[in-house]
């Protein structure tokens, strides 16, 4: 997209056509282009339709302000989901956080859930054609008085008197996904820097980020959201007693700890807790087989067990029926005969993938079944179980 075809978009016209194209379904766009073409120019036809495109994919993060926003294909792509930005704001307005510079701010969706809360944003990226949509949408939203975008690179902005910084550096070239974090751009040491240059800092991370990278004066959070994990995040000047944070969304539900340690392995009880992903990133298992007094059932393996059912937010529960090694022909035999025709399995540190189990178990009946494989020292385990409804979270 070119930056006049985006400004064209601004326009009443380029208005009047995303307006039209607001509920287009996929497998359209051939014929409304061709229809829309016979009043309007054809250039401007095409960026609305490509707009009203990355706004429909947009609803996944955005959900119905998606269709108020505007967006690039990258932007997208690494824009931070809507939950996740307004949970960070929250945390930086109870920081009392009032002016914050916002570094590598793509099209402005932290700035924005920063902005709606009454924080004064400079959102900075380089390139003209992001600025000139992360502006838009403060205007779309009425936040220009609050968000001032500057086209700039974040290395050479004076940051002094604002009370926080954000940066979200690039992880990804046109080669794809980068994995070292001094390939960032800006690299993370740099970014590390610049967070400490005001009273409270965050900076995004890829949510795999090796621990032994998080530096000691940071607190390192990871945050879900409806069960997958988003992102990592290092925060700078909170004084955390802990150096370690789960937030689950939505909720949110929030477990700190990293100081325990690793729960001791065991048999299996009649309960399994699958703990969330951040929790595992976060190494916050052990503080969740506390809450359920609970075992691990293999020393590397992050599903803990437990005689007595416990309500915890940070795992999903399961009642445990079978446990037996594993062998698909046991297994089949099993479902067949308690007429399992849905499987949900779920394994760790077992070779097989769920779509090849499933292949060659075949099943077929009207009942529903989890099944949950897992590494032992005792060998490979198969354990036949049905999820426990989610009950009230304990100490959240």
């Amino acid at each position: 997209m070119e930056i006049e075809s985006f400004r064209a978009l601004l326009t009443d016209e380029g208005q009047t056509l995303l307006a039209e194209l607001r509920d287009f379904k996929a497998g359209e766009e051939l014929a409304v282009a061709t229809r829309l073409r016979r009043g309007h120019p054809a250039e401007l036809v095409s960026a609305a339709l490509a707009q009203a495109q990355l706004r429909q994919r947009a609803r996944a993060k955005f959900g119905d302000l998606a269709d108020r926003l505007y967006f690039t294909p990258n932007g997208v792509e690494q824009a931070t989901r809507r939950s996740v930005a307004e949970w960070r704001a929250r945390r930086f307005a109870e920081l009392g956080v009032r002016r914050l510079a916002d570094l590598c701010c793509g099209i402005g969706g932290d700035a924005i859930a920063l902005a709606r809360l009454g924080i004064s944003v400079l959102a900075v990226d380089r390139d003209p054609l992001t600025c000139a949509v992360a502006g838009a949408n403060a205007a779309a939203l009425g936040l220009a008085e609050l968000i001032e975008v500057r086209c700039a690179d974040v290395t050479e902005v004076d940051v002094t008197g604002y009370d926080a910084l954000f940066t979200d550096p690039a992880r990804r070239t046109s080669r794809g996904r980068v994995f070292d974090p001094e390939a960032y751009s800006p690299p993370l040491s740099w970014a590390i820097g610049a967070a400490r240059r005001t009273p409270f800092g965050a900076l995004k991370v890829a949510p795999g980020i090796p621990h032994e990278l998080v530096p000691e004066d940071a607190e390192a959070e990871w945050v879900s959201d409806h069960g997958e994990v988003k992102e990592a995040a290092l925060w700078f000047g909170t004084r955390a007693a802990q150096p370690h944070r789960a937030t689950l969304l939505p909720g949110p539900h929030t477990l700190t700890g990293g100081r325990l340690p690793d729960p001791e392995a065991g048999p299996v009880g009649r309960y399994l807790y699958e703990p969330d992903g951040a929790v595992i990133r976060a190494h916050l298992v052990a503080e969740v087989a506390g809450q359920v007094d609970g075992r691990l059932i293999d020393p590397m393996i992050a599903y803990v067990t437990s005689d007595r059912l416990a309500p915890t937010p940070y795992a999903h529960a399961y009642e445990i029926s079978d446990v037996l090694p594993f062998n698909v022909k046991k297994l089949k035999a099993l479902l067949r005969e308690r007429g399992v025709g849905t499987v949900v399995i779920k394994k760790r540190g077992i070779g097989i993938t769920p779509e090849e189990l499933r292949r060659q178990l075949k099943p077929s009946g009207p009942n529903e079944l989890t099944v949950i494989l897992s590494r032992t020292d005792h060998g490979p385990l198969m354990m036949l179980a049905r999820p426990v409804t989610a009950a009230q979270p304990v100490g959240a």
